[in-house]
């Protein structure tokens, strides 16, 4: 499980240990950009005590998408066959990480921990945050016809020919859009996505990077992507017509 930082110092050491107690045949691998108070640190200690704990140190904060696609490049050099992704404050339950993986075992190429499908649900958020998610999905799935009900969701399982057939290596993303972006490009290879139900717990200890802005980025990004989307339906009907 890869498991990008910045700034965790208050949860990091608690959230690996729950996901080794929970899983503990899944290794972790934290991703810390250069955090200032110290969690790359605490994670290097951990690792020196387990061996199934990996940091990399990267020398900036260069966004969410940066952290992971350096992750998977990581793990797949290593030889993983099934690389996860989470968040470090809690707000993704090790202790629910086995829904993922049994829908991975049973032939899913990308799974996603999602909030908005029967049986998922979020704990601790205002409605403001919780209509601005809704809403932001209801847009995705709109504009770019993606059957998924939560494409902005940051739990996730993906198999090793599923971030080949992606090519990560060109996935140029590097805010929470990556999430959309990875769903996206997997459905358009052709490949299985499904959702499972989780309860999505609000952080309690330090700072939501999350912000008006961020997803005001990402709507922009998406609403490009859409409108190529269409542009290229277009282009297909008008050739096929002409031909």
């Amino acid at each position: 499980m890869v498991i990008p930082t910045y700034n965790e110092s208050a949860n990091v050491e608690w959230i690996i240990g729950r996901l080794r107690a929970a899983q503990p045949h899944v290794d972790v691998l934290v991703m810390d950009d250069n955090s200032p108070d110290g969690t790359g640190k605490i994670v290097d200690a951990i690792a020196e005590r387990d061996p199934q704990v990996q940091v990399v140190h990267r020398t900036e904060k260069a966004g969410l998408g940066a952290a992971y696609r350096h992750g998977f490049r990581v793990a797949l050099d290593q030889g993983y066959d099934v690389i996860g992704e989470m968040d470090a404050d809690g707000s993704h339950q090790p202790e629910q990480l086995q829904r993922l993986l049994d829908a991975i075992a049973e032939g899913a190429d990308l799974v996603i921990g999602s909030r908005w499908i029967p049986g998922g649900s979020i704990v601790n958020w205002p409605k403001s945050r919780e209509m601005l998610s809704r809403g932001g999905n209801i847009y995705v799935r709109l504009l770019l016809g993606m059957p998924v009900k939560d494409a902005t969701a940051g739990f996730r399982l993906f198999r090793r020919a599923t971030l080949e057939a992606i090519d990560i290596d060109t996935v140029t993303s590097t805010g929470y859009v990556f999430q959309t972006d990875m769903a996206y490009r997997t459905l358009q290879q052709g490949l299985t996505v499904r959702e499972v139900p989780i309860e999505f717990i609000e952080r309690e200890r330090g700072d939501s990077k999350m912000s008006k802005d961020v997803a005001t980025e990402s709507l922009k990004l998406i609403t490009k992507w859409g409108i190529s989307e269409r542009a290229a339906q277009l282009r297909r009907v008008v050739g096929a017509r002409d031909a």
